[in-house]
């Protein structure tokens, strides 16, 4: 495969239903060369961990008056267009991307292949097989890691060494493949859950590290159920 969109995500967790895209980064490559990039920081309207800014580098400053999560992978659809995808295990990044799709009422079907898995059965007596492990074994530059744009960068440079040593033997690896997530449309908070979760915020003086209005509605479930069991009902 040499026409594809290298990708890699950066997000505030692990968890494609709950947790959010803080950055996108992707290479358009097309035979072998690359033609086109996308790269932008997205706002995940909500408090980025510190255990993240410490990963990554991104804070708060640096998302403010980004795209939101809708804008950005829009913008990141109409970019890819109909290309397979490549990544470092690229469901997780095709996860969230989904997830967002799926509420955009969007079709977002994909082949892809996984730089992972390949380099899994190239090299399966390795302790790891991380982008982080395997940009070592290469020697390919990690002076950004662990940001969006230098990780598919990575990952692309990882797939045409994993290609110079293994392809001509094993091409099968190197098929894209579709990738197979199932996602339910998350469907916006109703008007009396932001009502109430509004009342119960400022009743109990707290401060949300989310912002309210972009809640979907089991979100807003969620935080309601969280604020009453732990501070209690609004007292009338």
């Amino acid at each position: 495969m040499n026409t594809f969109v290298a990708l890699d995500l950066e997000t505030t967790g692990l968890r494609p239903k709950y947790d959010r895209i803080l950055e996108i980064g992707a290479l358009k490559v097309v035979d072998g060369e690359v033609k086109d990039t996308y790269k932008t920081f997205v706002n995940p309207r909500m408090k980025i961990p510190r255990l993240i800014t410490e990963l990554t580098g991104i804070t708060q400053e640096m998302v403010e008056g980004q795209p939101q999560q809708e804008d950005a992978v829009k913008g990141f659809l109409d970019f890819c267009s109909d290309l397979p995808l490549l990544g470092h295990n690229i469901l997780f990044d095709y996860s969230f991307l989904k997830h967002q799709a799926v509420n955009l009422s969007v079709t977002f079907e994909k082949q892809a292949v996984d730089t992972l898995a390949v380099a899994r059965r190239a090299f399966p007596g390795l302790p790891s097989r991380s982008l982080e492990s395997m940009c070592s074994y290469y020697a390919i530059d990690r002076e950004h890691a662990h940001r969006a744009y230098d990780d598919a960068r990575a990952s692309m440079e990882l797939y045409r060494y994993l290609w110079e040593e293994f392809g001509e033997k094993n091409s099968s690896w190197f098929e894209a493949k579709p990738l197979i997530y199932k996602v339910k449309r998350q469907n916006p908070m109703t008007p009396a859950q932001k009502r109430y979760l509004n009342d119960l915020v400022k009743y109990h003086k707290i401060e949300s590290s989310m912002e309210i209005e972009s809640l979907t509605k089991n979100e807003a479930s969620r935080m309601i159920d969280h604020i009453i069991l732990t501070h209690g009902r609004i007292e009338r």
